[in-house]
């Protein structure tokens, strides 16, 4: 089970291009840590040490002289943005060497590596076993579902995601929410086709104003949509498996803050798993931002769909996975789901001759939803300062470990 943490301040300076290291981390390129033996400390605080190991020693000719590598490995080809950054965020520090290869080589190469960026590659039991040198695998992100958790553990590497609230993630993916939901209530679609017509003032959309909307999995995502959409004057209804991080009383404007830094007033009115199809009939828009996992595969499935609100939007920014096809499809032709707005999808890359993409009332976009300027610098930068922390046999922070 995730352990969830406050980020602390990340230790390690920003590097990017015109800025020049900081002389805290000097003495990096200078020694070399003592024998290495992954070592798990502090756990309750969400924070690993390691204490380096023989096999990560690896001659480099440098005049001589012996350097440690720490190496990363991203699985390409999807989300580019990712190893660019990073690789440029760790360009000053020799020690740190960050890799992209595709996905058929990963097999082949990953027992030369210590920490592996999986992004949408699936690491099963085969994949693991082979990872002789590895010390931890993490998402560029939050999701995790494509990672063998269990045959990860009994290998002794710990498995990680990089927590959305803290790197701009969650707050990227909300915009892109709101994005399509203003897509398909001003029907863009359809606006462009009347663009290529010449024709003015038509069609006639909707607006924001006044509708109510459920967000299914009130996280970090949840959270920030929920801030960006109050001003539009929405009623909100959210659910969330617990809700004992947050205030349990009616929702007042003058709520004090939770813990998780949010007033209470942004949700009107709170609901458990058991009552997404009540909130389902009654909302007018339903944003999935649900983790994917084996309970929640499918949820968005006939039943769910039929509860809706005839001609209401459905918006998924979470995982493609969390939607069935087939219900999603059958109720698109029947008319009774008014638009689908999707930015992950069941196989990705999508395949833009499917079906669904010939409705005018859906919209779709290539899972950018988080990848903007500022989170993908932002993960680039944890990730930077975690393997510069495995290099150093410092505690891990910034990451949160599921295992």
């Amino acid at each position: 089970m995730a352990i969830k943490l406050a980020l602390p301040p990340l230790p390690i300076p920003s590097l990017l291009p015109r800025i020049a290291p900081k002389p805290e981390h000097a003495h990096l390129k200078h020694s070399s840590p003592p024998f290495f033996r992954m070592q798990r400390r502090d756990i309750g605080k969400n924070r690993m040490a390691i204490k380096g190991s023989s096999e990560l020693r690896q001659q480099e000719g440098r005049g001589g002289e012996e350097m440690v590598i720490t190496r990363l490995l991203f699985c390409r080809p999807h989300f580019p943005s990712s190893h660019y950054y990073t690789r440029e965020y760790v360009q000053k520090y020799p020690f740190i060497k960050v890799d992209d290869v595709p996905f058929d080589d990963v097999p082949n190469i990953i027992g030369n590596y210590d920490i592996c960026i999986v992004k949408s590659m699936r690491l099963d039991a085969n994949v693991i076993s082979r990872a002789n040198r590895m010390k931890l695998i993490m998402q560029y992100g939050v999701g995790l579902e494509g990672v063998d958790i269990n045959t990860a553990t009994k290998h002794g590497i710990k498995v990680a995601r990089i927590p959305g609230g803290a790197t701009g993630n969650a707050a990227s993916c909300a915009e892109m929410a709101i994005y399509l939901t203003l897509g398909l209530l001003r029907k863009q679609n359809e606006m462009q086709i009347a663009v290529k017509q010449k024709k003015i003032g038509d069609p006639v959309g909707e607006t924001l104003l006044e509708k109510t909307v459920f967000i299914m999995g009130f996280g970090n995502i949840g959270i920030q949509l929920a801030k960006r959409l109050r001003p539009f004057g929405v009623k909100i209804l959210a659910s969330k498996r617990s809700w004992d991080s947050y205030l349990q009383n009616s929702c007042k404007s003058d709520a004090s803050l939770t813990q998780n830094g949010m007033n209470d007033d942004l949700v009107d009115e709170k609901g458990f798993h058991e009552d997404i199809h009540t909130f389902a009939s009654n909302a007018d828009i339903v944003f999935c931002c649900l983790l994917m996992n084996s309970e929640t595969a499918d949820i968005v499935n006939k039943t769910f769909i039929s509860s809706m609100k005839k001609g209401a939007l459905l918006v998924n920014i979470a995982r493609g996975g969390l939607l069935d096809y087939e219900a999603v499809l059958f109720h698109l032709k029947s008319g009774h789901l008014g638009g689908l707005g999707i930015d992950v999808a069941w196989t990705e890359p999508f395949d833009p001759e499917d079906p669904i993409l010939k409705f005018p009332n859906v919209l779709i976009t290539p899972h950018v939803a988080a990848v903007t300027e500022d989170a993908v610098r932002s993960t680039a930068k944890v990730v930077g300062n975690v393997a510069l922390q495995l290099h150093a046999g410092s505690p891990l922070t910034g990451i949160e470990f599921v295992n």
